[in-house]
């Protein structure tokens, strides 16, 4: 398997992109790939930078057994070249990401993240921080679906 780098982007790296990071590094943990992976995630606003996700993801993701570590943190344009594929959870994000994208190569970099699901379909991964418990859950849910279809295919280019 090639070297490959992940970034997971949403708006403001508390909720959805932690916990596609968190999601994505256990199927490499399953699958004794992660010396092939560099993954991380970002947020398009420095609004979070430093914190840990929000508490309500941290306690729904530990309800499935995920510790979600990572310290919030803005993308940057070196991001674009840092990383291989860059995944936005909606509309928002990829329309945000590409207008930081200066190159088609840049901007051939960015994939939307319910692109890669395979049993779930779903336009976008919705922002829970507004909702219910349910909101989360949901999240969780389709994030699983799609880190597994995004494994699948980078094993599959392979």
């Amino acid at each position: 398997m090639k070297q490959t780098s992940i970034l997971f982007v949403c708006l403001g790296n508390i909720c959805r992109s932690p916990m596609a990071e968190g999601v994505f590094l256990r199927i490499l943990e399953r699958q004794n790939a992660t010396k092939f992976f560099n993954i991380d995630s970002a947020g398009l606003l420095a609004f979070h930078r430093g914190e840990l996700p929000d508490s309500r993801m941290r306690y729904h993701a530990g309800k499935r057994g995920y510790e979600l570590i990572h310290r919030s943190r803005p993308f940057g344009r070196d991001d674009f070249d840092r990383f291989d594929m860059i995944i936005g959870m909606d509309e928002q994000n990829i329309d945000g990401l590409k207008q930081k994208a200066e190159t088609l190569e840049e901007v051939a970099k960015i994939h939307r993240m319910t692109d890669f699901c395979i049993k779930v379909q779903a336009t976008h991964v919705p922002d829970p921080y507004y909702g219910g418990d349910q909101g989360f859950e949901n999240v969780i849910d389709l994030l699983e679906d799609a880190c597994e279809g995004l494994y699948v295919a980078i094993k599959n280019e392979d």
